[in-house]
């Protein structure tokens, strides 16, 4: 599903290059569920977003189901981004002015699906995580849980094999933390979607199948 070969991001600085990835070489099959863990600098962040095709290796390759995402023109990386990655984060990402049901909307008009299929799917999609009765609430009328569910949402709008998530967890509380892992291992396990997780909680890093180090710019088994 995914495979990264020899891959190096560097960072320019005054006095001296700044190394985000050194040397990364990995493979996680399809269906697997990966939490990558470390310390604050390590990488991590710059590993998911090299990851999902939006920072460009400064060397090596990155590989989505047999296909070298950063050999391609741009139009077909971004192509790649909308029908094959789902992206959840920590700062959710909604846009303010638009319903639980208009965000979740979104990449769905990005895929030119007729508008009645838009609205049929993500209203779907919100009932799947409980949120049936909130169609036409907006980001600021949600409560931050309800906020990270119309981000699920979103991340399935377009039913994609490969789901990246940074510290999904990272702003919930602990009933909400449950609920939202519950969600993950979901997808994961009855669904065979493939998931790499940065996450700072070994709570939730326990609910992966396989965890990874980030260290220095290094990844390996933990």
């Amino acid at each position: 599903m995914l495979r990264l070969d020899n891959v190096t991001k560097t960072y320019p600085h005054r006095s001296s290059p700044v190394t985000g990835l050194n040397q990364v070489s990995l493979h996680i099959p399809k269906g697997q569920f990966v939490a990558v863990v470390g310390p604050s600098g390590s990488g991590k962040s710059t590993f998911l977003m090299t990851v999902g095709g939006m920072l460009s290796p400064t060397s090596g390759s990155v590989t989505i189901g047999g296909q070298d995402i950063y050999a391609m023109p741009l139009a077909d990386r971004a192509a790649v981004r909308l029908n094959t990655i789902g992206f959840v984060f920590q700062t959710f990402n909604l846009i303010p002015y638009l319903t639980a049901l208009q965000n979740v909307m979104a990449p769905l008009m990005l895929a030119k699906l007729p508008a009645a299929e838009q609205e049929r799917r993500a209203t779907a999609l919100l009932e799947r995580v409980g949120l049936g009765q909130r169609l036409d609430h907006k980001p600021r009328e949600l409560s931050v849980g309800q906020q990270q569910r119309v981000a699920l949402a979103r991340m399935l709008a377009n039913d994609p094999p490969l789901i990246l998530a940074d510290e999904p967890t990272g702003n919930l509380d602990p009933k909400t933390v449950e609920e939202v892992m519950h969600f993950l291992t979901m997808f994961n396990r009855d669904e065979g979607r493939t998931i790499v997780m940065v996450t700072h909680s070994p709570e939730a890093a326990k609910m992966a199948s396989r965890v990874l180090l980030c260290q220095e710019g290094a990844i390996s088994e933990a």
